[in-house]
């Protein structure tokens, strides 16, 4: 049985209610209160619907079984188009304000960009400050999606390429790195979701004797990679991801009128007008579990 801990949050942070009542507890930093002795996480947010996304981190984190003292912080050279300015000022911290602190674990989220060139990013300069910085300052850092090409690419050299289609939906993955503490009590197959334009290639990671490809799968390619001190991984999927997110984006670009597929193996019977199947949510909660028990915690 695990012993559910507290994530400690800002207060008044909108997550934290929906989170309670999912019976996932929650408590909201106090003025002057020393949360050191708690595992530290900072989470770089930078996809645009910021809120929901800290929802979804906060699920998966609070699968641990461990107290997580959480903050957020965003980029300062970008103003998010999609979010209050006034949740940003409240509920964030910029670089400059965390800079000095130690953390044990980063998440750098996925974006929005991933059809650019890294250095076309207008915030490119100031994150790779923050992945220089992770170096020395964070025992591991977790890279999802476009944060794990944009990490793969500025530790290692290692570009992305662009797909002739989008990369969407729920996929099968293999475990090719048993021992991977990250991949404890995950079965052979797990699915786990794609949204993505772009891919990185297996032979280029390959290149790189001190990174480990620990899971692919035969339709989304490469999954995750370890570094050998593992305090940098790449994951190149949604994990984190709540049932009807695929759903809200499919939608979203119908809306648009973009030419876009219906997300694979995520309805049921491929039909949009049924009901999603979250069959990764139990994947997602291992993996983040296992990040913060065996990675992160004191």
């Amino acid at each position: 049985m695990v012993i559910k801990m507290p994530i400690i949050t800002k207060q008044g942070l909108p997550a934290n209610k929906i989170l309670r009542e999912e019976k996932i507890q929650i408590l909201e930093e106090l003025e002057g209160e020393n949360y050191e002795n708690l595992i530290q996480v900072a989470i770089l947010n930078l996809m645009p619907l910021k809120e929901d996304t800290e929802l979804q981190l906060l699920r998966k984190l609070a699968t641990s079984g461990q107290s997580i003292k959480v903050t957020f912080f965003n980029v300062i050279s970008y103003i998010s188009k999609n979010t209050d300015p006034e949740h940003l000022g409240r509920f964030y911290s910029t670089f400059d304000e965390i800079k000095e602190k130690k953390f044990d674990g980063l998440i750098i989220t996925g974006a929005p960009v991933e059809q650019m060139k890294f250095e076309d990013v207008i915030y490119w300069n100031e994150l790779t400050k923050i992945m220089e910085w992770s170096k020395t300052a964070v025992k591991s850092t977790l890279y999802i999606c476009w944060g794990a090409q944009a990490g793969l690419y500025y530790h290692y050299g290692i570009d992305k390429e662009l797909m002739d289609r989008k990369k969407f939906g729920v996929f099968n993955h293999h475990i090719l790195k048993r021992d991977s503490k990250l991949l404890n009590q995950l079965q052979e197959g797990f699915k786990a979701p794609h949204s993505r334009h772009t891919t990185i290639e297996k032979s280029d990671i390959e290149k790189h004797h001190e990174l480990s490809i620990i899971s692919e799968s035969d339709e989304a390619g490469v999954f995750i990679v370890e570094n050998e001190t593992a305090n940098q991984i790449f994951i190149t999927g949604h994990l984190e991801y709540a049932v009807d997110t695929l759903d809200k984006e499919y939608k979203r670009d119908l809306s648009k009128g973009l030419s876009i597929e219906i997300p694979k193996n995520y309805y049921q019977h491929d039909n949009p007008n049924e009901l999603p199947m979250h069959s990764w949510k139990e994947n997602g909660d291992k993996v983040y579990s296992n990040w913060v028990n065996f990675y992160l915690a004191k």
